[in-house]
């Protein structure tokens, strides 16, 4: 059975950094390109990064120079660095592990808030 499992949310206040884990059981997490989306309270689920197995990344504009995508496959676990974190930030985070369209696993989420 997969799982990939997040944690790391919470709440942090505006120019605060958090750190995002999911931790995938079940697949050959080494071969899996892994992403982290995000979903802000009455908005579409939008892509924030990926890291794929080949040690390429790519970000959003909207967190490109904030947030750090990584990963340890020896943990089976892909982090998420959040960094100068904005109010516009607050979203719930998932994480995706993508090796094609029959084997795409997603993450329950861990919600990220930024106030004051």
């Amino acid at each position: 059975q997969v799982q990939l499992v997040e944690s790391g949310g919470g709440l942090v206040q505006p120019g605060g950094s958090l750190t995002l884990s999911c931790t995938a059981s079940g697949i050959d997490f080494s071969t899996y390109a892994m992403h982290w989306y995000r979903q802000a309270p009455d908005k579409e689920r939008e892509w924030v990064a990926v890291l794929r197995k080949d040690g390429w990344s790519n970000y959003s504009n909207s967190v490109k120079g904030r947030f750090t995508i990584s990963r340890d496959n020896a943990k089976n676990t892909v982090y998420l660095q959040l960094d100068s974190l904005k109010p516009e930030d607050t979203a719930v985070y998932y994480c995706k592990a993508d090796r094609g369209p029959k084997s795409t696993y997603w993450g329950q989420g861990t919600q990220v808030a930024v106030s004051v």
